[in-house]
């Protein structure tokens, strides 16, 4: 099993950046595809973007291609998304997830593993 934590979130103005952190701490973390998710006000969870357990190779929401990307360091159990030109609709509570399958799923159901979420919000 592996505990995900979040953090990075807050509130920001659009055009601006932010950098999402998700700690991992358990089993050993490069045996998991990491993925985020993210969920906006009265709407079900999205992919946002995932990465191969070797961190080569990654898969990314269109909306968010060329303005997010997501890397980790398995020396530190953590993944990152940094996230830049940030849009109103990008608010949304972020999750970062855990998956022991090798494949960069975007659907959530392949993911065991959760985090509790950290806010973004982006103001215009």
């Amino acid at each position: 099993q592996v505990q995900l934590v979040e953090s990075g979130g807050g509130l920001v103005q659009a055009g601006g950046s932010l950098r999402l952190s998700c700690a991992a701490s358990g089993r050993t973390f490069s045996r998991y595809t990491m993925g985020w998710f993210r969920r906006a006000p009265g709407k079900e969870r999205h992919f946002v973007a995932a990465i191969r357990r070797s961190g080569c190779g990654t898969n990314y929401l269109d909306s968010v291609k060329g303005r997010f990307t997501i890397s980790r360091d398995n020396a530190k159990n953590t993944v990152y998304l940094q996230m830049n030109s940030l849009k109103p609709e990008d608010t949304a509570v972020y999750y970062c997830a855990a998956s022991e399958s090798s494949v960069l799923y975007s659907d959530p159901i392949p993911y065991d593993y959760w985090g509790q979420g950290t806010q973004v919000t982006v103001s215009s």
